[in-house]
């Protein structure tokens, strides 16, 4: 039998001075109100109660024992009460990972709105490029870009992140203009480390789609590295709409092939599977998804 539930109902026979009222009241035969407090005697190998015709006396063992289970009872509705308050009131800490580019443009600014509407949930923002293992980590939401291969999470989608392949008008005035995706073969393509070594940039126009192998001087595991290189003149670059919209508003980079389309990066934000997630989880995940998703 459950030991606390053994507890509950030996305190209520003292209380209720009978097993038959505690059986009417907890609507269990009394022979289970009986089979309870027994579980206990035989547990502790001491007699909890003396039992009369009429009425149940406590011994002196069960005296004291009664006391140390009104103190275990109370404790535990007490951690049931702080449990109940950080789900119904958003609070604490709440750890979160996302890419570092998109985390740092796009993110950043929703998790700054959170924090003012809720002021009591602290934010450990964790960004990198690599795929954060949410259990492993202790992490309680992800953001993550790409195909998902984990069944142990929950997952939102999360408006999809275009690609725009770019490069500053003095890389093209020195390089020339690629007009069709097959020129970028002789020019300088920067690569992005976390899609690999062997990556290809795939252009589609239609039903025509052209791969184009990366080849170029230099390879970087950080997005804002690699638009200061092309702000520079380094060479090509493809990265997301968030990081280089605002350099192609200004003119300081120019998009190429505008008439082509590489492929979306598809979003989602994603949890470990919960039961019941705590108010500052379903209140972020909410949150994010009104101005994200």
């Amino acid at each position: 039998m459950d030991r606390l539930t053994s507890m509950e109902v030996f305190v209520r026979v003292v209380e209720k001075g009978s097993f038959a009222a505690v059986a009417e009241e907890w609507d269990l035969s009394t022979t289970m109100v009986a089979n309870h407090v027994r579980a206990l005697e035989q547990h502790l190998g001491a007699q909890l109660l003396e039992r009369t015709t009429r009425r149940h006396h406590l011994t002196e063992i069960g005296a004291a024992y009664l006391e140390r289970c009104r103190d275990v009872l109370s404790s535990v509705q007490a951690a049931d009460q702080v449990a109940e308050a950080l789900r119904a009131e958003p609070q604490g800490t709440l750890r979160v990972t996302a890419p570092v580019t998109w985390g740092a443009h796009r993110l950043m600014p929703v998790v700054g709105a959170y924090m003012a509407k809720y002021p009591a949930v602290q934010v450990e923002l964790n960004l990198n490029d690599r795929v954060v293992d949410l259990h492993e980590e202790g992490v309680d939401v992800a953001f993550r870009s790409g195909p998902l291969h984990d069944d142990n999470l929950v997952a939102r989608p999360l408006a999809p992140s275009r690609m725009f392949a770019v490069a500053s008008p003095a890389y093209l005035q020195a390089h020339g203009v690629p007009r069709e995706p097959g020129d970028l073969h002789a020019h300088a393509c920067l690569g992005f480390a976390a899609w690999g070594r062997d990556h290809h940039w795939r252009f589609t126009q239609g039903e025509r789609h052209v791969d184009v192998p990366v080849r170029g001087p230099l390879m970087c595991n950080n997005g804002q590295a690699l638009l200061t290189a092309a702000l520079h003149g380094v060479g090509v670059v493809v990265q997301a709409d968030v990081l280089l919209s605002p350099s192609i508003a200004t003119g300081e980079l120019i998009q190429l092939l505008p008439d082509w389309e590489l492929p979306v990066r598809h979003l989602h934000i994603v949890r470990r599977r919960e039961a019941r997630p705590t108010a500052k989880l379903r209140t972020f995940v909410d949150f994010a998804l009104q101005r994200l998703g």
